[in-house]
């Protein structure tokens, strides 16, 4: 996704935000990449957390600076993903210690995807809105969470498709909530949001298209902004994917997956998620 080159007459914008499998990264890393997101307007961030307090509370303020920074001293907007690493007490101690210096946006599936009353709890006791949903299918799994108000940001993943987002938004609409698609690079929900009333922000995971697929879109003025080639402005490169040769099978790990303890830990997980300090 290029950053260069004027919009043309009639493009069609979609607002993002910052997003990545950032866990892993030093301290200097971090901002680095952001730095670059910085550089093409993007103005919200998301990072993943939620082992440790004042690790987080350190990256969510190194991120805060660059876009502040990059926005001559405007607040932006930060989140936090912990892929549903809590329990409700947890998600409560730990975002509110989190708001004493920070202003989150919102947090992210701070408990199980299907505990409607954990989730409402959760929203009740913090500042920060309350997003879930990418890992939820039919509408007969957002409606509890709709029902029990245990959702302020309403998500959908791109591996459900154009219907199901257009489902679940007329569904958030019904309920006064935003809408808004998670994935890496959502091409297809990205047109689909641009027929919605209530979409709020898709997310940006990378600003390179994966290996192979070449696509008719940029970034620029944190905004997706659409080309005008037929469906999807996706092209493939087939020859460019079986040429790749793919790592051996290993068991699924990474920011992404649930940790096996969540919800069972009296401690800060060390050296896990807070990676060592680079010297500056």
């Amino acid at each position: 996704m290029s950053r260069s080159g004027a919009c043309s007459a009639g493009a069609i914008g979609v607002p993002a935000y910052a997003s990545g499998l950032d866990i892993g990264l030093t301290d200097d890393e971090l901002a680095a990449v952001y730095q670059v997101y910085a550089q093409y307007g993007l103005r919200a961030a998301k990072i993943k957390g939620g082992l440790d307090i004042e690790s987080d509370r350190r990256r969510l303020t190194l991120v805060r600076d660059v876009l502040t920074a990059a926005g001559h001293g405007a607040r932006p907007g930060l989140m936090l993903d912990v892929n549903e690493a809590w329990t409700r007490k947890q998600a409560v101690r730990h975002v509110g210690e989190l708001e004493r210096t920070l202003d989150l946006t919102w947090i992210e599936e701070p408990v199980r995807r299907w505990d409607a009353e954990g989730l409402a709890t959760v929203g009740r006791g913090i500042r920060a809105s309350v997003a879930t949903g990418e890992n939820l299918t039919g509408l007969e799994q957002f409606r509890p969470l709709l029902a029990a108000g245990a959702v302020d940001i309403v998500q959908t993943a791109v591996v459900w498709g154009v219907t199901h987002f257009l489902r679940v938004s007329a569904l958030a609409h019904a309920h006064d909530l935003p809408v808004s698609p998670i994935g890496a690079t959502p091409v297809a929900l990205l047109h689909a949001a641009t027929s919605v009333p209530n979409h709020l922000a898709s997310e940006l995971q990378d600003l390179q298209p994966p290996l192979g697929l070449s696509l008719d879109l940029h970034v620029e003025d944190g905004t997706f902004v659409l080309g005008d080639s037929p469906g999807l402005g996706i092209t493939i490169d087939e020859q460019a994917i079986n040429a790749f040769r793919r790592p051996a099978y290993r068991a699924a790990e990474g920011p992404h997956i649930r940790p096996e303890h969540a919800g069972r830990r009296l401690l800060p997980v060390a050296n896990r998620s807070s990676p060592t300090r680079s010297p500056r």
